[in-house]
């Protein structure tokens, strides 16, 4: 897919976790929220604290000597002239969107293939961000682009003021260069919009009173003309409030075939598929967990989350377009993952007569093309370099010509180009250079067991000759959650400010996520949730107990639902933590469906309407297991104020907390930059900056 009213905490309840029975007082204490008021994103009262806030951790972290060397080698890494320009494939054309210190808010630009393959290409410029932001007093953020296929003339260009989940849609002509006159414009919204033919979209949007779920997504889709205002577009689906949302896209082979698919989105991870024959759209009859993801010579490509027929969970699978029109057919295997296998979600790319998957063994990348044979298809592996990870960057419906990028801990960056019909190994097109001196460094892959005796992966970068007594300084980060994989990267960044310095850099592979299929996310999903948790203490434990490193010496990170993960691993076990980042983070899990897109999430972690699930919720959330007197590390908490997915609220009040507690803390929100705090690139060298001096203070304190 191109992909409230404030309530008061109750008594706090069966909460096994706790050392002691609660007092009177404490209970009292429980069934109001003094920090409803930080709710408020944008009030003048709750700004004002975020202010003074600001000036405590900026004025401690900033004056560090180190953070100004910091600061500037993160800055000159993000803008650097001679990083890869990553290609998107548009007709005959290579566009690439480019930030660097001349154009910190980026500029969208082109160039011919064959100048692209040159060391040093030509480009022309067709939208600078910088500029319309100044023209027009806004802060605008490039969001992306969907172009109408084939011909990829009129585009809708997809920008976000300050970097918000809401944006704004203009139409553009690639041809003239130029936003179209009295074209297509849709006003700030949390939408989707594709294009059935050029005078025709597909929205889905805020229509007005009541076109929202409780989740903030668009439930109603609709058709609209060239021409028309909004209020005149014509309703073609509906969905439902309690849906999380319901969102279109248009899918468009090589050979002219199109799909327009209307995906009611009934939970995260279940959604209903419906295929729209030109007068009503038709929901076809697949499981709902299974997704369809592309269109290729005629068949529809379905990733699937649980079995359908013949079709095990985890796969790839095809049904003709026009039985699933028709309500016939079965599902094909196209690829099926052995144990300790998975393919890698949103990392599956159709060309114009292919499908091209990046397929991960034991957390180790390799790519694969599948061709239709038959009523099957074939496979066969493409060449590239071992044990490292692997992105589908760009593919052309138009062609059998595609890129991907291969990178590890100490491998930078290549962009290779293929072609899915060609036996012929990828080439390598760019090369980018070393951000950092890995001389010396070894990169190892171990295992921990967990509570339950599950062994979960994990990678550390080290120096070979660094001593294992426990004394290195190191970071380690995890996710753990909504099915997204952890795979090896190269990080700049990390490795110029930090593995240079000494420091060793560990990456948890734990359960919630997607590295080794569904059942890897299941294990971890909603009451079972503490199996993450485990997971993550234990890798802790097993580097002790190898001697990577200590309590002392560990820091560690995450954001989003990661940023839960370190609040929760805070709290569990303080005892195990030198340093702890919380980036924009779920902390208070007692209200998080009440705010922000909150509620969108209720079939990951649960919900308070459900006993079971609220007692699980009550006993795990950061806000709520925060106690008086406890000895915590002290933590460095961030987010933004433009943040509308999980909101600067959760931060805020975890934060407000403990300074009535009297525990040391450090909190800091960025005005901009939404939930990925990616308004610009000194934005991103800042945040880099800012967390780094934390940790070498923590973790290094003998550099300073």
């Amino acid at each position: 897919m191109k992909t409230g009213p404030a309530l008061q905490h109750l008594v706090a309840i069966a909460l096994g976790a706790l050392a002691a029975p609660q007092s009177a007082a404490q209970i009292a204490s429980m069934t109001e929220d003094p920090y409803i008021w930080l709710e408020d994103k944008d009030g003048k009262r709750a700004l004002a604290w975020v202010e003074a806030e600001n000036a405590r951790t900026l004025a401690r972290l900033e004056n560090d000597p180190r953070y100004r060397t910091f600061y500037d080698e993160a800055l000159a890494i993000a803008s650097a002239e001679d990083r890869i320009a990553m290609p998107q494939m548009l007709g005959d054309r290579i566009f690439n969107f480019w930030r660097d210190q001349k154009h910190p808010q980026g500029i969208w630009r082109w160039t011919s293939a064959k100048e692209y393959a040159t060391a040093t290409p030509r480009w022309q410029t067709l939208i600078d961000v910088d500029a319309l932001s100044q023209a027009e007093g806004k802060k605008w953020v490039w969001k992306g682009v969907v172009c109408l296929e084939p011909g990829e003339r009129r585009c809708l260009i997809t920008l976000s003021e300050g970097g918000e989940d809401a944006t704004s849609l203009r139409e553009f002509d690639l041809v003239d260069g130029r936003f179209v006159k009295d074209g297509f414009a849709l006003p700030t919204s949390k939408q989707n919009a594709d294009w059935i033919d050029e005078n025709t979209l597909i929205v889905s949007r805020d229509w007005g009173t009541g076109s929202l779920t409780k989740s903030g997504y668009p439930f109603v889709v609709k058709i609209l003309k060239r021409g028309q205002p909004l209020s005149e577009a014509r309703e073609l689906y509906r969905g439902t409030k309690d849906d999380l949302g319901v969102f279109p896209s248009v899918m468009v082979d090589g050979d002219g075939n199109r799909a327009v698919v209307i995906t009611r989105a009934k939970t995260f991870f279940t959604s209903e598929t419906l295929l729209w024959d030109g007068k009503t759209a038709k929901k076809i009859a697949i499981p709902e967990k299974v997704e369809a993801i592309g269109l290729v010579k005629g068949r529809l490509i379905f990733r699937t989350s649980e079995p359908w027929g013949a079709v095990p969970e985890g796969a790839l699978a095809s049904l003709p377009l026009k039985d699933a029109m028709a309500g016939t057919g079965t599902p094909t295997v196209i690829f099926a993952p052995a144990e300790r296998q998975a393919v890698d979600r949103g990392n599956v790319r159709v060309t114009r007569n292919a499908v091209v998957a990046a397929i991960y063994d034991n957390v180790r990348g390799r790519a694969m093309v599948f061709t239709p044979s038959g009523d099957g298809w074939s496979s066969r592996s493409l060449k590239l370099p071992d044990n490292l990870s692997v992105d589908l960057v760009a593919s052309d419906i138009a062609s059998d010509e595609a890129y991907l990028a291969v990178s590890g801990f100490t491998t930078p960056t290549l962009l290779m180009s293929f072609n899915a019909a060609s036996d012929a190994a990828p080439a390598t097109v760019k090369s980018a250079p070393a951000r950092f001196d890995a001389t010396g460094l070894v990169v190892k892959q171990h295992e921990a067991p967990s509570s339950d005796g599950t062994k979960i992966p994990y990678f550390v970068v080290r120096r070979a000759d660094t001593p294992l007594n426990g004394s290195t300084p190191t970071l380690m980060t995890a996710y753990g959650g909504f099915a997204v994989s952890n795979t090896p990267y190269y990080s700049g960044i990390t490795g110029k400010l930090w593995l240079e310095r000494g420091g060793a850099f560990v990456l948890a592979n734990i359960r919630g996520g997607g590295e080794f299929g569904p059942s890897w996310h299941e294990a971890g999903r909603k009451t079972r949730r503490q199996l993450i948790y485990d997971d993550f203490a234990n890798i802790a434990r097993d580097l002790f107990a190898r001697g990577i490193t200590s309590a002392s010496r560990l820091g560690i990170y995450g954001g989003s639902n990661g940023g839960l993960l370190m609040g929760v691993e805070m709290t569990q076990h303080p005892e195990l933590w030198g340093a702890v980042t919380i980036q924009v983070p779920l902390l208070d899990m007692l209200r998080y469906e009440e705010i922000a897109a909150g509620a969108s999430w209720v079939d990951e972690y649960g919900s308070v309407s459900v006993p079971e699930e609220r007692a699980f919720l009550e006993r795990i959330s950061p806000y709520h297991a925060l106690r008086r007197g406890g000895r915590y590390p002290e933590p460095y908490i961030w987010t933004t104020t433009k943040d509308d997915r999980v909101g600067p609220q959760h931060a805020r009040k975890f934060a407000a907390r403990m300074r009535e507690y009297g525990l040391p803390y450090l909190f800091y929100e960025d005005t901009a930059g939404g939930h990925s705090g990616d308004a610009d690139i000194a934005q991103g060298a800042r945040l880099q900056a800012l967390q780094m001096t934390y940790f070498a203070r923590k973790l290094m304190p003998e550099q300073e």
